[in-house]
């Protein structure tokens, strides 16, 4: 329970249905030295803790604040950091969702005998034929999180709920309403990951790493052919499709269209310098089925926004190469790739190259 409407409402109608709910809050970050503790989050902060347990407490259910900030940090927060000096962009809430919470849920839940965990995230679990269980796209397109639930493996899907899969946003704004809570109906939705507040991961990097800019400073940018644009403030603080911000008049739009950290160059061109039809993709966690097949169709997404392309899978190794029906644009190494047959997940991975 983060606070916000989406896991109060879940905890609330689970109450209803006769379930024995516990509320867990998980501290995942020193909010306070992050910004300010009244910013709202991605996450949560302070002022939310109290919103999910005064929730509890006049539904009559226990509500807990777990802290796992040593494990957070340790992980997501170094991943992030590493990432991005590596030249790619990452996507720390679903490292946060896949190896952190959930996993500290469960073990949370095993203590108290409790036999599921339950989010408030928007997507539908289904188990088939063969006993494996996916997730499916949530009946609300415009909300639907099954993008960024991708990492979750079979031992964590079999014990899951996601009781918003069915509903509509507005349906629960509605349900928050019935429920007595009008500013809860109301609550804005914030996506900025939590532990940067400010939504500036260029300023978090710089107060994270010591020394970075001065490390960094002075590389090229470059064009496609190698040819010298002007100087930019280090590789890290670029990603992939970036047009504004770049500081260099060129008379035209262009665009990031690669980092190259071993040389700290940035390399600019046209929009159609962002178009790819193949990409390389590992660290894979297979859903629906125990692996793809040689040339296996599955849409494909590249980020939480995008519509997805038609593409055929082949497996090379412990990876796999996406071939795109169509040129996609703006592949950024670091980011998700999810692998959809109809509006189920078959798997998803991490974009290589």
């Amino acid at each position: 329970m983060s606070g916000g409407i989406d896991s109060t409402i879940t905890a609330l109608m689970l109450h209803d249905q006769g379930y024995e709910v516990v509320g867990i809050t998980m501290k995942t970050w020193d909010y306070a030295s992050a910004g300010s503790s009244k910013k709202e989050t991605g996450c949560c902060n302070l002022d939310s803790f109290n919103d999910a347990r005064m929730a509890a407490v006049q539904h009559g259910f226990p509500h807990f604040v777990l802290d796992i900030r040593e494990e957070f940090g340790d992980f997501v927060i170094e991943n992030f950091v590493d990432e991005y000096l590596a030249g790619r962009t990452p996507n720390p809430c679903v490292l946060c969702n896949t190896h952190i919470k959930w996993r500290a849920l469960l073990r949370r839940a095993d203590a108290m005998d409790c036999e599921f965990i339950a989010t408030g995230h928007y997507g539908l679990i289904r188990r088939h034929h063969n006993d494996r269980y996916t997730i499916a796209k949530g009946i609300d397109e415009t909300k639907d999180q099954s993008y960024v639930l991708w990492g979750l493996q079979q031992d964590l899907l079999s014990r899951t709920l996601l009781p918003l899969g069915p509903y509509r946003k507005t349906e629960i704004r509605q349900m928050a309403l019935d429920y007595g809570y009008p500013e809860l109906a109301k609550k804005s939705e914030s996506y900025e990951i939590c532990f940067v507040p400010d939504n500036d991961y260029r300023g978090f990097l710089r107060r994270r790493v010591d020394g970075l800019e001065v490390r960094v400073a002075g590389g090229n940018f470059i064009d496609k052919d190698g040819k010298i644009l002007g100087q930019h403030k280090g590789y890290p603080f670029y990603t992939i499709g970036q047009r504004k911000g770049l500081e260099v008049a060129f008379g035209k739009p262009v665009y990031v269209t690669a980092i190259r950290p071993e040389t700290n160059t940035v390399v600019l061109g046209d929009e159609t310098d962002l178009d790819r039809q193949e990409m390389l993709v590992g660290r894979l966690n297979w859903m629906k089925y125990d692996g793809v097949t040689e040339g296996m169709e599955a849409t494909t997404k590249i980020r939480y926004k995008d519509k997805g392309t038609m593409s055929s899978l082949y497996p090379e190794g412990d990876k796999v190469r996406v071939r795109f029906y169509e040129r996609v644009k703006s592949i950024a190494p670091g980011q998700s790739a999810v692998f959809y047959e109809g509006d189920e997940i078959i798997g998803g991975g991490i974009i290589q190259q």
